[in-house]
């Protein structure tokens, strides 16, 4: 599996290097995945996280690079979605938003858990959910920082398309991805879990 996911990784990094859209937007975006990356790679030996929790930081990555590559608002398939669906706005940023909820409520309840940080699952979700939605309204932080420095630079990386609620929906879908990965993965995770610690 760890060659597999380097593999795959490594293939879509250099494929999203080659002539990106924007060379800034895509240095911003990929930039948590290759600091993702590194920090598994750390840790790999002392901090083994389940095979579940590999697989979805994987396919993170892979959203924040093909987000790099295009830019968030000119992903080709998205723009095909505007024309099948009638959409005013590429969505894939709302794609992006999602997993942010989705793949870090995971990897929240696997650290909570097996460092033991609270008792019973009512508080472990509470625990889950409120870390998802405070990385997501730091990350629209940083959009933020990040458009004030640098101007109309900015612009394809806060991919807001001229949508007004663009920061809250963001948001939301943060917290939507955090309660869907909980509701759907969580016996999953359960399962793998055994194999490492008593729960």
């Amino acid at each position: 599996m760890k060659y597999l996911w380097i593999g795959v990784f490594a293939a879509v990094f250099i494929w999203s290097g080659i002539e990106p859209k924007d060379r800034f937007t895509w240095f911003l975006e990929v930039v948590p995945a290759i600091a993702g990356a590194l920090l598994l790679a750390v840790t790999y030996r002392s901090f083994r996280f389940t095979p579940l929790l590999y697989y979805l930081i994987l396919v993170h990555c892979l959203i924040l690079m093909v987000g790099g590559h295009y830019t968030y608002a000119e992903v080709p398939l998205f723009d095909s979605f505007k024309t099948i669906f009638g959409f005013t706005r590429n969505n894939y940023d709302k794609v992006g938003h999602f997993a942010q909820g989705f793949v870090p409520a995971m990897i929240a309840r696997e650290l909570l858990i097996r460092k033991q940080v609270v008792n019973g699952r009512g508080w472990l979700n509470f625990f889950v959910v409120s870390f998802c939605l405070g990385l997501s309204a730091f990350y629209e932080l940083i959009e933020w920082w990040v458009a004030a420095a640098t101007g109309e630079g900015a612009e394809a990386f806060l991919g807001t398309q001229g949508y007004v609620w663009d920061t809250q929906s963001d948001m939301a879908l943060a917290l939507f991805g955090a309660v869907a990965a909980l509701v759907v993965l969580a016996g999953w995770h359960d399962r793998q879990l055994r194999n490492v610690v008593k729960i």
